[in-house]
């Protein structure tokens, strides 16, 4: 079987995303752009440090994580030395992320490795729209909503996107 999963073909930082935001129309240069974001960061992480979540409509809500070392038998024992590994910033995704909102480009697996041994789905499943939603397993996998970056397809696995907390460390 074949399902679409989503292929990162490059990361953008924050002067990537600015420049990328200025070339929008936008009155406010790529510097005033880059600046606000920096500082939206700077908050995010202040304010997710002081045990709020912060929402970023359409985007994600993000709260801070604790890696921990190893647990205290009692609370007296406790101390953030000896069992606090680190942070991380969490980010839940939230809104609606669809194809139909954006431009994805959906790509065959073979395009991308050059491997040309790949084929249609007898069953009608066309790998190159993430199928018609007859195959996967539970859930929503294999709806075929072609949702994702660059998505090729691939065999074997369970069509389903891991949709769990992510995080970065910021410790």
């Amino acid at each position: 079987m074949w399902f679409a999963y989503p292929v990162i073909t490059e990361t953008i930082d924050i002067n990537g995303l600015a420049a990328h935001m200025a070339s929008h129309n936008t009155p406010f240069s790529k510097g005033a752009i880059k600046g606000m974001l920096t500082d939206m960061v700077t908050c995010v992480k202040e304010l997710a440090s002081q045990g709020f979540a912060i929402k970023i409509d359409d985007l994600a809500i993000f709260s801070i994580g604790i890696k921990n070392k190893v647990g205290a038998k009692t609370e007296k024992e406790f101390s953030a030395a000896k069992n606090i590994e680190g942070f991380k910033l969490r980010a839940r995704g939230t809104g609606e992320f669809k194809a139909t909102n954006l431009d994805f480009s959906i790509k065959r697996l073979s395009s991308l490795t050059g491997d040309n041994t790949t084929t249609d789905d007898p069953n009608g499943d066309n790998p190159d729209t993430g199928g018609n939603g007859n195959s996967g397993t539970g859930g929503d996998s294999g709806s075929g909503s072609g949702s994702g970056g660059t998505t090729p397809t691939t065999p074997g696995g369970s069509g389903s996107t891991d949709t769990g907390d992510s995080g970065q460390e910021f410790v």
